[in-house]
């Protein structure tokens, strides 16, 4: 194996945690922000890229990081290695409520696509890319489903999924529609585009936006309940404006209840 074998527990229920037993100089690279906590003798090293191919060159390691770009994320990369004589743990934390799927790229043929944020962390070893599109109707009309990132290698690889997750087996030209935000990922072997709606109604007041993506099978693909931009969406939609405080919401006197309680002053 080119990555690193590692050990893992998943804790809780909404809000997950992956605790990773490392053995003497094994390591797990991971997304910055992710991080919870980690026994001593474990060192900390940010790395450029993901640190999979440390002996392709400068260049290697420029054209591998600044794909990363492509997806929002950073250049660079948290390795944490284990340099004590015993096995030693660290622990990362998933960003919001969902779960914390383990991904075994050994049985997924060396590759997994995911969404370009399910990223957690993963064996050291494991490449994280891009997924490029060869066709155009995912880079023109995919929003948030299309830039996807591959996770390629043999080793264990960690996602995050919002809410909750659905896992379906696709069988030999089964297809699925999803909502392009609600895609966690999926394995190579499945086929991904992406379709306009279609119908003035439902592009006027479907609220749901103008394109699905269609996933064809045969596969596993990974759905979430509660995308980031969703949950995002809703927490901005709900945030009071221009800094005060919106008690009127939720009630019959609405912003009149402000003017009666002397929250305004003219």
């Amino acid at each position: 194996m080119n990555a690193h074998e590692i050990d893992y527990h998943i804790y809780g229920e909404e809000m997950q945690y992956v605790e990773i037993e490392l053995d003497p100089q094994e390591a797990v690279v991971a997304e910055a922000g992710s991080f919870m906590m980690m026994d001593t003798d474990i060192k900390m090293d940010t790395i450029f890229g993901d640190g999979s191919n440390q002996d392709s060159g400068v260049l290697g390691k420029l054209f591998s990081a600044g794909k990363r770009l492509l997806t929002g994320e950073s250049l660079f990369m948290t390795a944490f290695l284990n340099i004590g004589h015993g096995k030693k743990k660290v622990s990362f934390a998933s960003p919001y409520p969902g779960k914390i799927v383990p991904i075994d790229l050994s049985e997924k043929g060396g590759k997994f696509i995911c969404q370009k944020d399910a990223f957690l962390c993963a064996a050291k070893g494991v490449s994280v890319g891009i997924e490029f599109s060869k066709r155009l109707g995912r880079g023109l009309f995919g929003g948030e489903g299309f830039i996807m990132q591959k996770l390629e290698g043999d080793g264990l690889a960690f996602v995050h999924a919002g809410g909750t997750l659905a896992k379906k087996v696709l069988g030999p030209g089964e297809v699925l529609k999803v909502d392009t935000g609600c895609i966690v990922g999926f394995a190579q072997t499945v086929d991904y585009d992406v379709e306009f709606i279609g119908g003035i109604r439902n592009t006027v007041f479907g609220g749901e936006g103008l394109f699905f993506a269609t996933l064809r099978g045969p596969g596993t693909v990974y759905i979430q309940s509660l995308p980031f931009s969703r949950l995002a969406g809703r927490v901005w939609a709900a945030a009071p404006r221009g800094g005060g405080k919106d008690k009127g919401e939720g009630s019959i006197l609405g912003g009149l209840g402000d003017l009666l309680d002397g929250d305004n002053r003219f």
